[in-house]
């Protein structure tokens, strides 16, 4: 069981990335104001102390913690500690994202410090919270007129008048960037990025108020059994690392990830000569997650890892050779070598001819190298870098992706949008049904033809042998969002071929026809065996197939049925693309 101490957005990104399990846990927070949904996490309220805690963890069978409070609970914080450490549990620490301290603003440690300042200031505006204004009523003493910016709510009104607040003294505010009073200077927590932190600064600089920031706390960070994340995919990652069964799947990395980790290992291994088992890759999201790499002779590598997602990528080892560029070049370009993949169509992010590298990871890429030459303090490397990228076996792994069908030759290709893999197999068929449609479209054809699968695409081609490769697309199971992208993308004619198994489910309005989700339902099909005029009973008979109906009709009854299905296969397709042509042809087995 997790137990997860949260009231902060950090808190709701935690509920969301353990309600993907399924599993059940515990969420808690101080005041019990955070307005939140659960669905398979159960609340609870209210400061705890170490014996309620300890007590706590005890009765639910607590195995791990996920410390997703507010960076300055300081109290919580060293509670947890105490704790986990009696209980011999491990715990994660969500931590926010924060920006690089910026040097014009004056930074602090304590509240104490304020006394102690160069420079003057006759009035401040603090939002720092309702808890801190016993901790500025010393500046108070010495003549300064402070305000408090708190929150417009009855337990925060009552706990700063408890402390001695006038009312002239408390203004509220609608957002996190809201400066309500300008003062001669702003005193902020270093909040982070989730904390408004930067809005806060960009509002205070433009009123021309002095900027004063109280240091997070990094007490934690000296707790070695604490694992620290920053975002909803790490906390994640981290859940499966330390408790695997609260995920029934496990989620995986993007190629784009592997290939960006390999990048930063083999450039940190050139410029420094150091090889780290495992390097920071930050997601397009902002989080950052550290990944595995390994050496060779000149390059770094990482194995790609699927997770519980199936793809005949997993296990492949994704290399980065990294080399100066002469001086004058720019500053990073990165090239697919042997393995990788060449566009041979249109359709995709660039042209063709180039190496099958998307987007979004060459960007992760760039990204990546720019903070390890950023924030590393590491030698320049003159210019600018190269970056190239191989794939042992990636030819022949590559026959067994959509590649082929993609126009992409030569290799497999380096993809993902996340950075993370979900475990969820259809979530990545379903953007692969994507590529090769917005791919279909591009290849210049006005008619694309979907179907199930390789037998259905056989009779389709037969049928329409003039179309080129490009126009036939696999729905697997998708109908519905394979017509929905067909009317994004402005198709003007669709042809959807689909055999009886499936037909009798979409007949019924499944525009997901898988058999986890829907089986075939006998009494349907009989109500269209009755609309068809054909005297066939099966309610009672022991149909296991749709497809045996074909043995149990007459030709003509056949296709009398044919057209009954048909005909309510197109009630539930027709709606979803809207402004395109749209044939439905029910295709036989054999």
């Amino acid at each position: 069981m997790i137990l997860v101490f949260g009231g902060t957005t950090e808190g709701r990104q935690a509920i969301t990335a353990l309600e993907e399990a399924g599993s059940t846990y515990y969420y808690s927070t101080k005041t019990g104001e955070q307005e939140v949904v659960l669905h398979h996490g159960q609340r609870t309220d209210g400061a705890m102390d170490m014996e309620a805690m300890l007590l706590f963890c005890r009765e639910h069978n607590i195995r791990l913690i996920v410390d997703a409070a507010h960076p300055f609970a300081s109290v919580l914080h060293q509670t947890i500690a105490s704790v986990v450490q009696k209980l011999d549990i491990p715990v994660v620490r969500f931590e926010r994202i924060y920006p690089p301290r910026d040097p014009d603003i004056t930074w602090v440690n304590d509240y104490s410090e304020l006394s102690t300042l160069k420079f003057q200031f006759s009035t401040l505006l603090a939002t720092t919270g309702v808890q801190s204004i016993g901790k500025l009523k010393h500046l108070e003493a010495q003549g300064i007129q402070v305000y408090y910016r708190i929150l417009n709510r009855e337990s925060s009104i009552a706990s700063a008048r408890k402390q001695g607040a006038t009312d002239e003294q408390l203004c509220y505010y609608q957002d996190a960037s809201d400066i309500p009073i300008k003062a001669d200077a702003i005193l902020l927590k270093e909040s982070g990025i989730s904390g408004g932190f930067v809005e806060k600064v960009a509002e205070a600089r433009r009123l021309g108020m002095r900027i004063i920031a109280l240091r997070r706390p990094k007490w934690f960070m000296l707790h070695g059994s604490w694992f620290t994340v920053n975002g909803p995919y790490g906390l994640r990652r981290a859940v499966e690392k330390l408790l695997p069964e609260f995920y029934p799947l496990h989620s995986g990395l993007t190629t784009g990830t592997c290939a960006t980790a390999a990048a930063v290992a083999a450039t940190h291994r050139l410029m420094t000569g150091e090889m780290p088992a495992e390097v920071p890759v930050m997601l397009p999201n902002g989080e950052t997650i550290t990944v595995p790499v390994g050496y060779g002779e000149g390059y770094a590598y990482c194995i790609k890892e699927a997770g519980d997602d199936p793809d005949v990528t997993d296990g492949i080892e994704i290399r980065a050779y990294p080399r100066p560029l002469p001086k004058g070049r720019g500053n990073i370009v990165i090239e697919g070598g042997k393995g990788i993949g060449r566009f041979t169509l249109s359709g995709f992010d660039f042209p063709p001819g180039e190496s099958a590298i998307n987007r979004v990871p060459r960007e992760m890429i760039r990204q990546n190298l720019i903070e390890l030459y950023n924030h590393s303090e590491l030698p320049s490397l003159g210019e600018g870098l190269e970056v190239g990228l191989s794939v042992p076996n990636g030819e022949e792994i590559a026959r067994r992706t959509f590649n082929p069908r993609l126009g992409i030759e030569g290799g497999i290709s380096i993809i993902g949008v996340s950075g993370i893999v979900m475990p969820y197999s259809e979530e990545a068929f379903i953007q692969s049904i994507r590529k090769c449609m917005e791919v279909a479209r591009a290849s210049g054809s006005e008619h694309i033809v979907i179907g199930s699968g390789m037998k259905s695409e056989q009779q389709l081609r037969a049928r329409y042998p003039d179309l080129p490769h490009q126009a036939f697309v696999e729905y697997g199971n998708y109908i519905g969002e394979t017509l929905k992208m067909a009317d994004e993308l402005g198709i003007p004619r669709v042809t959807l071929g689909i055999m009886i198994g499936k037909a009798v489910k979409l007949a019924q309005g499944h525009l997901d026809t898988h058999s986890r989700r829907v089986t075939m339902d006998k009494t349907f099909i009989q109500q269209m065996l009755d609309e068809a005029h054909c005297p066939l009973s099966i309610t009672h008979y022991p149909l296991v197939t749709a497809r045996e109906l074909w043995d149990l009709l007459s030709p003509a009854e056949a296709n009398r049925f044919s057209d009954v299905v048909v005909r309510h296969c197109y009630t539930h397709c027709k709606p979803l693309l809207p402004n395109g042509e749209l044939t439905i042809l029910l295709l036989r087995s054999e």
